[in-house]
């Protein structure tokens, strides 16, 4: 009976465990994936080396919120896939919730980790999982390193040698803001992530620096709600020949990041600090496969080192001995590309040694605007340099002062433009040699789509029909075109004149949602940018059904008792 002692005692242990359950639910989300076997702390002054030896997978260093450690630091290879979780003392409560990127004003709640020489933390050849949160990674000041952290260096000749499954969230990671540093982490592995940080003074005098590089691992790599700050490219995959015959990095994740280079490196600026760092790009493609990058924000980039190109798929062979080196299916959708000195450059073919072809590139729904030769290039929208294949342009709306697109090389194949809004300027659509609009089109864009565009201020005649050419960019009626707001008015005649019925250009909505809280580090919609739950039965389901499995052993004797004593 409902009232009886067994009934209670069941009813009693149901609650308990629905108790249980719940209390391994309040978990934070960012531990729930790495609860610790053993928490090992390491006070001021104690030796973090000598921690990450001893941990076993499971176990939690603690490094004291405020304090520093120096020395060059090595990830030990383990045995077993649990995390080895490295973090500050500062608990979760106190860090940035979920969805919130770190910030250099949370210095107080990190614990730093510092070198004066080598990385602050290189990894052993294949040391794998390991995790960092709220941590300062920097060199000692006045130090200038190459890798502030080393996640493989791609002198490794087989994948196994390669760390992986390695991640860093909510860390502060810069080089010295005085004379900075080469690189943050070099990316040479497996399932490597970094999330919610902030990577700064990445810049080097007459040399390429990066805040996140790869040349050599296999991935995937996931890059996401970070600020991200170098001089040379703040993102690159390539560049460097890997070891491992036909590696390329691939399955690239980049969302919901801020791309940026300050203006106190630009020497002409008011603001310049008087130090000429070597600016190049914000984002470089050397050899990369399979690359997803939406939702970001990329902006300040000027003619320094490079002519001025902002974002650039450019396959290379770069030392010469890797010939399989390609860029082949890259997304590039939601972003905004803003404040450069050109937007995109395409290369089919390494033109210094033999590579792969560049092919299957998406470039739709972006809003690029203030690029222009004010901030020293051409200004161009998208440079197509020696025969692609595959590349779609579709639903930008870009507002540049240069050409629309520029050609040259060998022919593209499967070229398709349709729905973008782009200025003619001066000389729209050409190629070298070549004469605007159908002339170059032809020559170096057989076969290609181009419809349903509004080109403004194109003569019409020497352009494919089924485009628009109004005389001027007024013609478009935007909401309001001068405070920044580039929706068509209700008012357009451009409104669902794409192929596909929608609106020409960029589909504004989705990239505002895309790209909301990127440069400020708060995410819109934090549920769509953490990494995904551990697969399998999630774990608080676990606790309550084991709690409910142990309660059940006591009722089931209890009643087995009560029914013999009825007998």
């Amino acid at each position: 009976m409902p009232g009886s002692a067994p009934w209670r005692s069941l009813r009693a242990i149901a609650i308990c465990a629905v108790v249980i359950g719940w209390s391994t639910v309040a978990v934070s989300p960012r531990d729930q994936r790495f609860l610790s076997a053993n928490t090992i702390d390491v006070p001021p002054g104690a030796d973090l080396q000598a921690a990450l030896d001893q941990a076993q997978p499971g176990d939690t260093i603690r490094l004291a919120a405020g304090s520093v450690y120096t020395g060059a630091f090595t990830l030990p290879l383990k045995s077993g896939s649990g995390y080895i979780t490295v973090r500050t003392s500062a608990t979760d409560a106190e860090l940035p919730p979920m969805g919130v990127r770190i910030r250099p004003s949370d210095s107080h709640l990190l614990a730093t980790v510092t070198s004066a020489g080598g990385s602050v933390f290189t990894a052993a050849p294949g040391a794998h999982h390991f995790r960092f949160v709220g941590l300062e990674i920097a060199p000692t000041p006045g130090t200038f390193l190459y890798n502030v952290v080393t996640l493989g260096d791609g002198s490794e000749t087989e994948v196994a040698q390669q760390p992986h499954d390695i991640e860093f969230e909510w860390c502060y990671i810069h080089g010295d803001p005085t004379v900075g540093s080469r690189r943050g982490i070099a990316m040479n592995g497996g399932n490597l992530k970094v999330l919610a940080s902030y990577l700064s003074d990445f810049k080097e005098v007459g040399a390429d620096s990066q805040a996140l590089a790869g040349w050599a691992g296999t991935g995937p790599f996931t890059i996401i709600d970070n600020y991200v700050e170098a001089a040379g490219e703040n993102l690159m995959f390539g560049g460097a020949d890997p070891r491992i015959p036909n590696q390329i990095p691939s399955n690239i994740n980049v969302q919901h990041n801020h791309f940026f280079k300050p203006l106190t490196w630009k020497t002409d600026d008011p603001s310049y600090a008087g130090v000429h760092w070597s600016v190049k790009n914000l984002l470089e493609l050397k050899n990369a496969r399979s690359v997803f990058i939406e939702g970001n924000v990329f902006e300040q980039n000027w003619a320094d080192a490079q002519s001025g190109f902002s974002i650039l798929f450019t396959v290379r062979n770069q030392d010469g001995t890797a010939p399989w080196s390609q860029v082949d299916h890259v997304y590039f959708w939601n972003n905004i590309l803003r404040r450069g000195g050109a937007g995109f450059n395409v290369l089919g073919y390494d033109n210094n040694f033999p590579s792969q072809q560049t092919n299957h590139l998406e470039i739709h729904d972006n809003l690029v605007y203030d690029v222009s030769a004010t901030w020293g290039g051409n200004g161009a929208f998208l440079q197509m340099l020696d025969g692609t294949a595959s590349v779609t342009v579709d639903h930008n709306s870009v507002f540049q002062s240069g050409n629309v697109i520029t050609g040259d090389g060998r022919p593209h194949t499967g070229f398709v433009f349709t729905n973008n809004i782009a200025p003619h300027n001066l000389y729209g659509v050409i190629g070298t040699g070549h004469g605007p609009g159908n002339d170059s089109l032809d020559a170096f864009f057989p076969a290609h789509d181009f419809r349903r565009n509004a080109i403004p201020g194109a003569f019409a005649p020497t352009y494919p029909s089924d485009n628009f050419y109004p005389a001027n960019l007024t013609d478009l009626k935007f909401v309001d075109f001068a405070g920044g707001n580039y929706r068509l008015a209700n008012g357009s005649p451009y409104k669902s004149a794409g192929t596909d019925g929608r609106d020409l250009g960029a589909d504004l909505d989705a990239v505002a949602t895309a790209t909301c809280g990127a440069i400020n580090g708060t995410s819109c919609k934090a549920t769509d940018l953490q990494p995904p739950p551990p697969s399998g039965i999630d774990l608080p389901i676990v606790a309550i059904l084991a709690a409910v499995a142990f309660a059940a052993i006591p009722i089931v004797l209890l009643l087995s008792r009560r029914r013999k004593g009825d007998r």
